[in-house]
């Protein structure tokens, strides 16, 4: 495997758990020293995802690569290069955090001195140097986060598996976990993410495939998936709701982008546009010389929770159709 090589290739996958379906046909492909996440809702196929990337599940059909070797053909080759961070620490909470590195490294058969030196290493690149004889019980939930990602990079593996690192934790926690994160892959590492916080993915990932069914329904940057719903939305709010109908026909000629929404409750007039400037400039304009009052006037993008409800929502919308084109 070149640098320039995919580190994760996933063609085809199929896992199926009698007549469930967990993957039907995913595609993937992840570039060397980039961070990919993988949304999805509850049971999409996301975690039997890293499992069988992780050679801790055999998939039924289809191919898998990780760091250039086959998943099932060379399991050994690929477990070498790969750490895998679980949904659930798998620490032993009387040791101290040097007593738990220490033990992961023995594990991996570095023997006495390396793994300690390896622990100290890691401690310090963690922030958990000053924490490191006390016991993993006193830590808190970033802390003890920090130390279950140091310990999946005992022995430097080249792709990182992090299957939700943050569920459970405190906005401070999921902060250091990133934090954590970003320094591994600006040292070259390949991060596989599945997560339930969209603001994680934004934050973290190059690019985000979203997964619905066992399928990728969507990849692209945050960025291309947002300007999938058409741009960024401009909003009006009133401050007299009987202009609601005389401002949506303003902004609707103002904005000259698909349809306006109208919410009475709040006084509020919205519509997508594509050129952002130009079109704040002619609503502020068109609302002025109607005579129309706003008390606020916003552009803003869509946000990747509103990209997620409407691209599972129409896989949803698919899957019924199918299943009622198979019941006819």
């Amino acid at each position: 495997m070149t640098d320039s090589d995919p580190a994760i290739v996933v063609e085809g996958l199929r896992k199926t758990y009698g007549a469930a379906k967990a993957l039907a046909g995913l595609d993937l492909t992840v570039p060397a020293g980039t961070v990919h996440a993988v949304l999805g809702p509850n049971g999409a196929g996301k975690t039997t995802c890293v499992r069988i990337l992780a050679t801790l599940l055999r998939h039924d059909g289809g191919r898998a690569e990780v760091a250039g070797y086959d998943v099932l053909r060379h399991p050994d080759r690929v477990r070498y290069r790969i750490g895998l961070l679980g949904q659930h620490a798998a620490l032993d909470e009387e040791l101290s955090g040097r007593q738990n590195l220490e033990m992961f490294g023995r594990l991996y058969h570095l023997g006495g001195r390396r793994a300690a030196a390896r622990a100290d290493e890691l401690l310090e690149r963690f922030g958990l140097a000053d924490a490191g004889t006390k016991a993993v019980s006193r830590y808190s939930g970033g802390m003890r986060r920090r130390l279950d990602l140091a310990a999946s990079l005992i022995m430097a593996p080249r792709v990182l598996f992090l299957d939700e690192p943050t569920t459970g934790l405190d906005p401070r926690g999921r902060t250091e976990v990133w934090s954590a994160v970003r320094s591994l892959v600006g040292g070259g590492t390949t991060v596989l993410l599945t997560t339930q916080y969209l603001e994680e993915a934004d934050q973290l990932a190059d690019r985000i495939c979203v997964i619905d069914r066992g399928r990728a329904i969507a990849d692209g940057t945050a960025d291309e998936l947002k300007t999938r719903l058409g741009g960024d939305r401009i909003e009006v709010a009133l401050r007299d709701a009987d202009h609601l109908p005389a401002a949506a026909s303003v902004v609707g000629m103002a904005a000259r982008v698909g349809a306006v929404e109208t919410d009475p409750d709040r006084r509020r007039v919205s519509a997508r546009v594509t050129d952002r400037v130009a079109a704040l400039t002619e609503v502020v304009r068109a609302l002025a010389a109607a005579g129309i009052e706003a008390d606020d006037i916003v552009l803003r993008r869509p946000t990747l929770d509103e990209v997620f409800l409407h691209l599972t929502g129409e896989s949803a919308k698919d899957g019924e159709r199918a299943e009622e084109e198979t019941t006819v």
